[in-house]
């Protein structure tokens, strides 16, 4: 989750509290400053630029692409992506292409802290971010930034809509205005044609979440095009997002109820500390809507609100995206319980909002609208007790006049895979979890590897011993080499302690 806002719209596969959150695990960054042209190694033209964050001169590109493709000689849109040159002079010619999350992230906002956990991919090949098209610089579709509304405001349902549609009628008026051609097939094209222009024989496709989608995507339309790919979070095209989310977000809040109650070592112990956290919750929920006083996360200044269950609900989601995070909401949710919400509300916004944590709304509406909404047949059946159909609703109300696009029925389908492909669960994760990852491991056949770290949230790529089962994914040069035989290093990775706020009485000896 991206940002502090407590919006009910929460991001797409990425968000919790707002379109603006987005994967945890991905933050930090400004875009690439363009500067005089040369010529690429490829004999393409790309440009030295500079990117906030990192400390050498990359190269920069763009192709042109029509936003219609049946239509060629129509509007025509610029695809944005940013080459991070191989380390070594004898460099290896597949490129690793790195799929950024949401739907709406900028995949060259990211490339900061991605390089940072996937250093070792770049030693002998490129690193590759394309600006999916209605994000970053590719023909953007931002709406106004609403972290300054006062928090009455923003959890307005009524103005919360407006709002929305006010913005597809914004974006509709710009030269590329036309919403019905943002969806992850064009923009998989346009990749296809980022890596025609550079010459790339083939790509090792590094999707977090939502790029989870984009990489089945291009492994469908473009299979000779791909030597390996890494899916981390697992986000299939057949997924529903809002209705899958009530679940998804039900199991990872009740696997925190569960071991709080487990642990029970020492005075300090969480079922200790909250013997009736479950049930505090619960009336937490009966007792909503109800007045509350909150400091602004951004302004500091105390407001007075009304607090429903759908915006609880998304604070509460927030978190659950980091198992470091999560550990604080047994204490959140028990001071929530005695009317001091606080701690839920540092918790929904403690990720930050830092401009890669945004969201490209116009994008991520066109996408979600497109390919999800429209298999959203029966939300209520596929809802958690405490999540509801909820955000499958309320999607509902803006998908009913933001402009959709066409989706081909063979969109839905996972084919079999022609070359290796690894995937990564975390057990914990409310929006991912690994019941989706085994259903496309599944489809994709004998050349795909499903792993999953029990205790993990969402993205588990940088964690731990990960980090070098994905770097030998990717290096190792015979496929056989490639998959990994022995990752009891990921199962071992503990689930974070809960945190436990000390408390006068309690010894030193004993405080958490």
């Amino acid at each position: 989750m991206q940002g502090c806002n407590t919006s009910w719209v929460f991001g797409g596969v990425d968000g919790g509290g707002s379109v603006r959150r987005a994967l945890a695990c991905l933050t930090l960054i400004a875009v690439a400053a363009a500067s005089p042209q040369i010529a690429s190694a490829g004999g393409q033209v790309t440009r030295s630029c500079r990117v906030e964050g990192m400390p050498n001169e990359l190269q920069c590109g763009l192709v042109q692409r029509p936003l219609d493709p049946a239509n060629r000689a129509g509007v025509q849109i610029e695809v944005h992506y940013l080459v991070v040159p191989a380390m070594a002079r004898n460099k290896q010619p597949d490129a690793v292409l790195v799929l950024a999350g949401g739907p709406g992230q900028s995949a060259v906002d990211i490339a900061p802290l991605v390089m940072s956990r996937l250093s070792r991919l770049n030693n002998r090949r490129d690193m590759v971010f394309i600006d999916q098209r209605g994000t970053g610089r590719s023909a953007p579709l931002q709406c106004e930034d609403e972290s300054r509304l006062s928090v009455q405001e923003s959890l307005d349902p009524e103005k919360q809509l407006a709002r929305i549609r006010q913005c597809s009628e914004t974006l509709g008026k710009l030269p590329y205005g036309d919403l019905r051609f943002f969806n992850t097939t064009l923009a998989v094209q346009d990749f296809d044609a980022v890596r025609a222009q550079l010459g790339v024989p083939q790509w090792n496709l590094v999707g977090a979440s939502y790029g989870t989608r984009a990489a089945l995507e291009y492994l469908r339309l473009f299979p000779d095009k791909v030597r390996r790919t890494i899916m981390d979070g697992v986000a299939p095209p057949d997924m529903v997002l809002p209705a899958s989310f009530s679940v998804d977000g039900q199991a990872a809040l009740e696997q925190i109820f569960s071991a709080c109650a487990k642990d029970t070592q020492g005075n300090t112990a969480c079922s200790r500390r909250y013997p009736k956290l479950r049930t505090q919750w619960t009336e937490l929920l009966q007792s909503l809507p109800r007045a509350v006083s909150v400091d602004h996360p951004l302004t500091g200044v105390s407001e007075r609100f009304t607090l429903s269950r759908g915006a609880l609900l998304q604070a509460v989601r927030a978190p659950l995206y980091a198992p470091t995070l999560a550990s604080g909401l047994p204490a959140a949710i028990h001071a929530a319980a005695q009317g001091r919400f606080e701690g839920l509300v540092g918790l929904s916004g403690a990720l930050g909002n830092r401009k890669s944590m945004r969201l490209a709304l116009g994008m991520h509406f066109s996408v979600v609208c497109a390919e999800d909404v429209p298999r959203m047949t029966s939300a209520a059946a596929v809802s958690g007790p405490d999540f509801g159909a909820e955000d499958a609703e309320k999607y509902a109300s803006v998908c009913k006049f933001w402009p959709r696009g066409k989706v081909d029925d063979a969109f839905y389908t996972v084919p079999t895979a022609s070359s290796p492909v690894l995937l990564l669960s975390g057990g914990a994760d409310p929006v991912t979890p690994p019941r989706h990852g085994e259903r496309v491991a599944k489809a994709l056949g004998a050349k795909a590897q499903h792993i999953v770290v029990p205790e993990a949230g969402h993205g588990v790529s940088g964690i731990g011993c990960m980090r070098d089962v994905v770097a030998r994914f990717v290096t190792e040069s015979s496929d056989a080499q490639a998959m990994p035989h022995d990752v009891a290093c990921a199962t071992k990775i503990p689930r974070p302690g809960a945190f436990l706020p000390i408390q006068s009485g309690i010894s030193a000896g004993d405080r958490p």
